[in-house]
């Protein structure tokens, strides 16, 4: 009886071991962070995912690459295209499956010739579904219906499929200021009309925000505030004063805050008092004027940033 009673507590030790085993937090691999979203998420997750912030100048452009595909979210401005083939260059880029403009402003679609003209192969445009009289706005289009590029706009719950278990929840605009949007004489402002997405791989995080200003950061709050939490912050606007409402910040949580912005631009961006609360969430903040090209890299988690400098 009593080696019956030995194995019956040998079995139940080893399964003990096996479950705490299975339950213990994934090691932090030395990155700047860690945190959890669902089991489910994890194990989607294939590979790794680089996010590049590049360093484009007073504009935007952040070049995603998953275990399946490479996504460019913006192009930057038209005075700083050779920059942005620097970057694709140095970043071996010849195919973009996607390309996601924010918003028809100069310095998020400035550098779409580059891509059109020279030689890129683009799998399909995305942008925020509304129409603009803005030249570039216009070049691009023509360009791409040219080429027979799919384009399609963006809204609220749209979630865009980057490959290798990364997922891309569109969060503004929403239906009905798309639908205003597409209205005849209707009265633009685009950096309100940003796409928003939050990009989910694993327990890695990150909220991309084009230019939205506090005003759609209201909104997005009142649909999606238990939805915006991420461990790191495309800060809005280039660090303007006119976005980082405190309510946000408060929303999203971000551990790292990444700011595109110019060397001495004409802006003063970032705003000493959107860095200020960056500051008080206690979050790192790079920003590429000083950082150069900034360089996140997860396995979904655990994560990684680093600047050139």
């Amino acid at each position: 009886m009593a080696n019956k009673y030995k194995k019956i507590l040998f079995v139940l030790l080893a399964v003990f071991a096996l479950l705490a085993a299975g339950c213990g937090a994934p090691k932090d691999a030395g990155g700047s962070g860690s945190a959890a979203t669902s089991t489910s998420s994890a194990q989607a997750a294939k590979g790794n995912l680089t996010i590049q912030m590049l360093n484009v100048g007073q504009g935007d452009s952040i070049l995603v690459k998953t275990a399946e595909q490479t996504v460019l979210i913006d192009t930057s401005d038209v005075d700083e295209r050779d920059k942005l083939r620097s970057e694709l260059k140095k970043a071996g880029v010849k195919k973009i499956d996607k390309v996601i403009l924010t918003h028809p402003h100069a310095d998020h679609i400035g550098g779409m010739d580059v891509l059109l003209d020279e030689g890129y192969n683009i799998g399909a445009i995305y942008d925020n579904g509304m129409p603009s009289t803005s030249k570039l706005y216009l070049g691009y289009m023509k360009k791409a219906k040219a080429k027979n590029i799919e384009h399609k706009g963006l809204k609220e719950g749209d979630v865009l499929d980057f490959g290798g278990g990364v997922k891309f929840e569109v969060l503004s605009p929403t239906a009905s200021l798309v639908k205003k949007g597409q209205a005849k004489g209707y009265k633009h402002d685009p950096n309100n009309e940003s796409v928003v997405g939050r990009l989910v791989f694993g327990q890695f995080t990150m909220l991309f925000t084009g230019d939205a200003e506090k005003e759609t950061e209201a909104e997005i709050l009142k649909a999606h505030k238990g939805d915006v939490k991420s461990l790191v912050l495309k800060a809005p606007h280039h660090g303007s004063h006119t976005s980082s409402s405190p309510e946000y910040l408060k929303a999203v949580q971000p551990e790292t805050c990444l700011i595109s912005c110019g060397a001495g631009n004409d802006y003063g961006h970032p705003h000493k008092e959107t860095l200020d609360k960056y500051k008080k969430l206690n979050a790192k903040v790079f920003e590429t004027d000083k950082n150069g090209t900034i360089t996140i890299t997860t396995d979904g988690k655990t994560y990684d940033v680093k600047g050139e400098h």
